[in-house]
């Protein structure tokens, strides 16, 4: 599983990689989990607004802090 935290670095940002790796860690899932801050491949996914979150490719979350409980349902645990 692969997933992508896209956002410049802003505090909320911060906050959605520490909820993915903390969700991705309690679910015992195995996933590579990459923080994308260039603005260009952020523009990539069709993606307006940050922070922002794409699991295999396909756009879960955007302009918010999804919860823990929220990641670990989307990547099925």
């Amino acid at each position: 599983m692969e997933i992508k935290v896209l956002g410049p670095g802003c505090p909320k940002c911060r906050q959605t990689e520490k909820n993915v790796r903390e969700a991705v860690s309690e679910s015992g899932v195995d996933a590579e989990i990459e923080k994308v801050t260039d603005i260009l491949k952020i523009g990539e996914y069709g993606v307006f607004g940050t922070p922002a979150v794409v699991i295999d490719g396909e756009v879960k979350s955007v302009g918010k802090i999804p919860t823990k409980e929220e990641i670990k349902r989307w990547i099925g645990k």
